[in-house]
């Protein structure tokens, strides 16, 4: 059977250079075998505790999608070097209980292996991958992390202004790598 791998891109930005790296991996996946979906994300409410119970169908919708993955990989951009806002509210709702009130139960993100990249500026997303592989090293969650802090790679400087980016034969390869140890890690 296919291994279900569910991408969730930390910016939803139309033409994100994530997105655009997540591409990559996914052409290795599916040449692998693997089923790749995307999470789509952009409707699920800010957290907020008062508004936690009953839980909000869009935020039922995502739990869904990731217990129903074998994997996920993350592809986030680095914000003041660290994970958007946005990628931030999505965990927090993705790290609470599963069934309402039941603390201590099973979260979406409960026992998921896990895989991080960035594409980011100069520093190839290093902060948002350190942030992130300490967000999945928590005891709660019980994560298995491919590869720790993932794949980085640098935008070009004139990307920022030309919305357009040539990712290197060296990122390429560094997702494939990737790719091969994150259904490496699902096969063990």
């Amino acid at each position: 059977m296919a291994k279900k791998i569910l991408f969730i891109v930390g910016s939803l930005r139309d033409k994100s250079f994530n997105k655009e790296l997540s591409e990559f991996a996914a052409e290795d996946l599916k040449a692998a075998g693997a089923e790749v979906s995307y999470l789509d994300y952009a409707d699920v409410p800010l957290f907020d505790q008062d508004d936690e119970y009953p839980t909000p169908a869009a935020v039922t919708r995502v739990r869904q999608e990731v217990v129903d993955a074998d994997a996920i990989w993350i592809f986030s951009p680095e914000y003041n070097y660290s994970y958007p806002g946005v990628l931030k509210n999505l965990l927090d709702w993705l790290s609470r209980p599963l069934k309402d009130y039941d603390f201590g139960g099973p979260t979406a993100l409960s026992g998921k292996t896990v895989a991080l990249a960035s594409i980011a500026g100069q520093s190839a997303g290093k902060g948002v991958r350190s942030k992130l592989a300490e967000l999945f090293s928590f005891d709660f969650t019980k994560n298995t992390l491919v590869d720790g802090e993932g794949t980085g790679a640098s935008l070009a400087p004139e990307a920022f202004t030309t919305g357009v980016n040539t990712f290197s034969e060296e990122t390429k390869q560094a997702l494939a790598k990737q790719a091969a140890d994150l259904l490496k890690a699902l096969a063990d």
